[in-house]
């Protein structure tokens, strides 16, 4: 195996992130940063509470992405004297940490490089999540809900907070449908390329004959909106329903009609909230959910009318985009950029940022 030529790999850290440090802007985020913690230290600044939640959240969100990069341009620092000192002392097994420690900052720096590539309108956001089975019965059920732990367990990773605002479990196993919020700056970006119909194909633990089993599953994402976003939703054209929450095998999970379903009339665009005790709580969730996805509706209409007018004919999204392949082999692979794993139990608990990285390259490519 040839010797890691450090210096030029550390010289290509250093541009990498000195590009990085320019369209991130980082002293730009730094003095918004001090206009922010300025703003909370005002003796007033939780009279208004939700303007008070905008300011700490936008605040928090900056501090980390200026500790994120800060982190890796100290991480670059002390591999660069490691790197030395061992070369000078000829030190040969502190030069395969070192080369080791290369391969994970390489990693951490690439996927920093990635988030400069999310500067979709709404690509900071939070993302709503939404889970369906598709062809496949109890197969797809099942896969649906090791859909919904694979992003629950990604998430989990990365320190964000999942919200589940729905589940409703099929009859012998798995989910008919989810619905859930990640609450982590640039989500929406990170997990759009995520949308589109998954594929698994595997020996069906529900069938005595052992046969292999082809399922499918549905998986759409959408932003959290904001106050200022201009979705007006006309009260006259929702239809609003109660009905007792239930859990798996249809349990009662409490016993008062708290769970709430808004249908949208014009658009047939149903949601569903069961997670809060309170009826009014969970009408309030649905209400996000519902605008989220009018809204996403909305911007699906006005690219599909801006590709109508360029005459783009170029294949867009495909309706199948990633396979999970169990049985003969152990493969997923996804089928736009190519990107695969060996290890579908990996992929499945959550190791899927080589998916999303790939993802996110592969669209700006094409846009």
């Amino acid at each position: 195996m040839a010797a890691t030529d450090f210096d030029a790999e550390l010289k290509q850290l250093r541009a990498t992130l000195h590009t990085v440090e320019q369209v991130l802007d980082l002293g730009a985020m730094k003095a918004e940063i001090d206009v922010l913690g300025e703003q909370t230290a005002a003796a007033d600044f939780w009279n208004d509470q939700a303007a008070a939640q905008k300011v700490t959240s936008k605040l928090s969100m900056l501090n980390g992405e200026v500790d994120r990069f800060e982190s890796l341009a100290s991480r670059v620092d002390d591999l660069e004297v490691l790197v030395e000192l061992a070369q000078e002392e000829g030190d040969a097994d502190t030069l395969g940490e070192a080369d080791a420690d290369l391969g994970r900052i390489r990693k951490d720096v690439e996927a920093l490089e990635v988030r400069t590539l999310l500067s979709g309108e709404y690509d900071v956001r939070e993302a709503i999540v939404s889970i369906r089975s598709g062809a496949g019965g109890v197969d797809a059920a099942d896969f649906a809900e090791q859909l919904m732990r694979m992003y629950s367990r990604w998430a989990e990773r990365h320190k964000y907070p999942v919200e589940v605002f729905d589940v409703s479990y099929a009859e012998e196993a798995g989910i008919k449908s989810a619905e859930f919020a990640i609450h982590a700056p640039y989500a929406y970006g990170t997990l759009s390329v995520e949308a589109g119909t998954h594929r698994m194909v595997r020996i069906s633990p529900f069938d005595n004959q052992g046969r292999r089993q082809t399922s499918f599953a549905a998986v759409e994402v959408v932003p959290v909106l904001e106050q200022t976003d201009e979705i007006e939703v006309d009260e006259n054209d929702i239809r609003t329903d109660v009905f007792r929450s239930g859990g798996p095998g249809g349990q009662s999970v409490n016993t008062t009609d708290s769970a709430v379903r808004l249908t949208h009339i014009p658009t047939g665009i149903v949601v569903s909230c069961q997670n809060e005790k309170s009826q009014l709580q969970n009408k309030a969730s649905a209400m996000v959910v519902l605008k989220a996805k009018l809204l996403a509706k909305k911007k699906a209409e006005e690219a599909a009318l801006k590709k109508d007018l360029k005459g783009d004919v170029a294949a867009s999204w495909g309706d199948q985009m990633r396979n999970y392949v169990l049985n003969p082999y152990q493969l997923v692979k996804d089928l736009r950029t190519g990107q695969e794993s060996g290890n579908p139990s990996a992929v499945l608990d959550g190791e899927i940022d080589d998916f999303i990285e790939a993802g996110i390259r592969w669209r700006r490519s094409g846009s």
